[in-house]
C-alpha cells in the first residue's frame, strides 16, 4: 500500500522532471535554431558567390583541420543534450530526496493527530493534540479533533455518573423489597414467598449484569497485573457445578486488566457452560498460550441462531427462560475492553466451545 508521503514525493519529483524536460527541449531547440541561423551567414549564397575573404587568412594546414560549421553545430547540440540529460537525472534523484523530506515535514502534524487518536482510551480522554503553528488546514483539523474530544469526555463523564447513580438507586429498593419479603411474609405462604424472592433475585442479577455490561463497553479506567490462571482456579473452586464433570488444564498467564471484570468473564463462561448442559455432561476449561477455552456438552446450537450468541437479550429457543441472555454479551464486551478476541463454535454432537484469545502476557 502506497502511503501519502510516497505519493507526495512522487508528485513532487514528477512535476520537477516534467518541467525540466520541457525546459531542456525549449532551450536546446532555440539553441539549434540560433546556430543554424548563424551558420547560414557563412554559407555560399544561392547565386554561387563566394563569401568575402577573411582579413587574415589562416595557414593552409589549419584550414584543413577545421570541420564544416554544420558538423560543429551538430556536435555542440549533441553535447548539450547529453549534459542536460545527465544534469536532469542527478537533479531528479535530488528532488526525490528533498521531496521525501518536505513531505515528511508537511505530514508531521497528521502523524501527531494519528498517534494521539491511537493512544486515546477512556482513561486518557483528557489528552489533547494542541497543535501550534499558523492557522491552516492542519491546525483547523487538530482543533476540530480537540473539540470532539471535549464533547466525548463530557459525554463519558455523564454516563459514568449515571451508572453510579443507577447502581445505588436501583439496588437500594430491591434490597428493601427482599428484606420485606423475607421478614413480612409468613412461612405458610412459602410458594408465593419463594416466587417473589426468585423474581427479586432475578431483577438484582439483571441490574448487576446491565451495569457490568455498561462498564465493560465504556472501557477500562485503570489496568493492573492480573494472574489470569489464579482467576480461573478461583472461579472453578467457587462455581456451582451441579451434575456436570469439570476438567481443567491451566498454565500461568498474566494480563493487564481489571481483576473484577476478568473474574466476571470467567464466571460467565463457566456458568453458561453449566447452565446449558445436560445431567452427567462435561465441561473442559483450558488456559494455554494466552487462550482461555471453555468447552461443554449440551444441546445442539441451531445454525440459524449461532450469530445471536453474543447479542444482548438474545436467547436460543432451546434455553429460553434460563437467564437474561446477557452472559456471553458481557463476555464479549469485557474481552473487547481488554483487547481480546472471542470466538465460538459448536461442538460435534452438541454443546459449545468459546475461546477468548488475550494479547501477549505481561512478563
Amino acid at each position: 500500500m502506497t502511503t501519502v508521503r510516497v505519493r507526495l514525493t512522487l508528485i513532487y519529483s514528477g512535476l520537477f522532471l516534467l518541467t525540466s524536460v520541457v525546459l531542456l527541449v525549449i532551450v536546446n531547440t532555440l539553441l539549434r535554431m540560433a546556430l543554424h541561423s548563424r551558420i547560414e551567414r557563412f554559407s555560399p549564397s544561392p547565386m554561387g558567390e563566394a563569401p568575402a575573404a577573411p582579413a587574415a587568412p589562416l595557414p593552409g594546414s589549419a584550414v584543413a583541420r577545421l570541420p564544416p560549421l554544420s558538423e560543429l553545430a551538430r556536435d555542440l547540440i549533441h553535447y548539450q543534450w547529453d549534459v542536460s540529460a545527465l544534469a536532469i537525472g542527478v537533479l531528479t534523484l535530488v528532488s526525490v530526496a528533498v521531496g521525501w523530506v518536505i513531505a515528511g515535514r508537511i505530514l508531521r502534524p497528521l502523524h501527531r493527530i494519528t498517534a494521539t487518536a491511537q493512544r486515546l482510551s477512556l482513561s486518557t480522554l483528557h489528552e489533547r493534540i494542541a497543535l501550534g503553528g499558523p492557522r491552516d488546514e492542519l491546525k483547523e483539523l487538530a482543533d476540530t479533533f480537540d473539540a470532539m474530544l471535549d464533547r466525548l469526555e463530557r459525554s463519558v463523564e455523564g454516563q459514568r455518573r449515571f451508572i453510579a447513580n443507577a447502581s445505588h438507586e436501583l439496588r437500594t429498593p430491591l434490597a428493601v423489597q427482599r428484606t420485606a419479603i423475607e421478614i413480612g411474609l409468613p412461612e405458610d405462604v412459602g410458594e408465593i414467598r419463594a416466587t417473589l424472592l426468585l423474581h427479586n433475585h432475578r431483577i438484582e442479577g439483571l441490574i448487576d449484569a446491565l451495569l457490568v455490561l455498561s462498564q465493560a463497553e465504556h472501557g477500562l479506567e485503570k489496568r493492573s497485573r492480573v494472574a489470569l490462571d489464579e482467576v480461573v482456579r478461583l472461579v472453578l473452586a467457587e462455581a456451582d457445578r451441579g451434575e456436570v464433570t469439570v476438567t481443567a488444564r491451566i498454565e500461568p498467564f498474566t494480563v493487564h486488566g481489571d481483576p473484577v471484570l476478568l473474574n466476571r468473564l470467567v464466571t460467565n463462561l463457566v456458568d453458561n457452560a453449566v447452565r446449558y448442559n445436560h445431567p452427567g455432561g462435561a465441561i473442559e476449561v483450558t488456559l494455554a498460550g494466552g487462550v482461555l477455552t471453555v468447552r461443554n456438552t449440551g444441546p445442539e446450537v441451531p445454525a440459524e441462531r449461532f450469530g445471536d450468541l453474543f447479542a444482548p437479550f438474545r436467547r436460543l429457543h432451546t434455553t429460553r427462560g434460563q437467564g437474561a441472555g446477557l452472559g456471553l454479551s458481557i463476555v464479549a464486551s469485557i474481552a473487547t475492553a481488554h483487547g481480546a478476541d472471542v470466538r465460538a463454535r459448536p461442538n460435534p454432537g452438541g454443546g459449545l466451545e468459546v475461546a477468548v484469545t488475550f494479547p501477549a502476557g505481561v512478563i
